[in-house]
């Protein structure tokens, strides 16, 4: 919304619509300081900002932390943060895809697990490649009763990492 002065000419945004603009350019600079260094720099941030988030990651005074989050909402201002949002919003869902890729991988090992020989023969319909003599040894080795704790666990890590080869293969 813009304010008229004495002659009705507009004079630009109202001191909310500034304050607004200034808070969400904070906020924006607070989800970068919770990026890793690497995410950061494939955001090609100018340098002052770049350096400025890096500091804030090393600051552990809480006043100091704020100041400096102040700071770079006053450099965030200075620049366009459509193109920051977007690939923030690109690798939040790259982050959301990756784990419910975790997430059918991890039902799948867990099917195998309890169902056995049913879930094992759905397995290799959706994927005829499969090494059904490697699945069905892993499967035994990670539910045998004689078998001590560690190498179950180790086979059920291998069983989830052979169900994920499975997924990379078909994607």
């Amino acid at each position: 919304m813009q304010e008229e002065d004495d002659f009705g000419e507009f004079r630009g945004p109202s001191k909310s619509a500034r304050k607004r603009e200034a808070t969400a350019a904070q906020s924006l600079g607070t989800r970068l300081i919770a990026l890793k260094e690497s995410e950061l720099a494939a955001l090609e941030l100018p340098e002052r900002l770049f350096d400025a988030i890096v500091l804030a990651k090393r600051i552990t005074s809480r006043g100091g932390l704020a100041r400096q989050r102040q700071y770079i909402g006053k450099l965030m201002r200075d620049i366009d943060p459509e193109p920051i949002e977007a690939a923030l919003v690109a690798e939040s869902q790259g982050h959301a895809q990756d784990a419910e890729k975790h997430k059918r991988i991890e039902a799948w090992r867990l099917r195998l697990l309890s169902e056995g020989p049913k879930a094992l023969d759905e397995l290799i319909q959706w994927r005829p490649a499969a090494d059904r003599k490697a699945l069905q040894a892993l499967i035994i080795k990670a539910t045998g009763e004689r078998i001590d704790s560690g190498s179950k666990a180790a086979a059920s890590r291998e069983l989830f990492r052979t169900v994920r080869g499975l997924f990379e293969a078909g994607s």
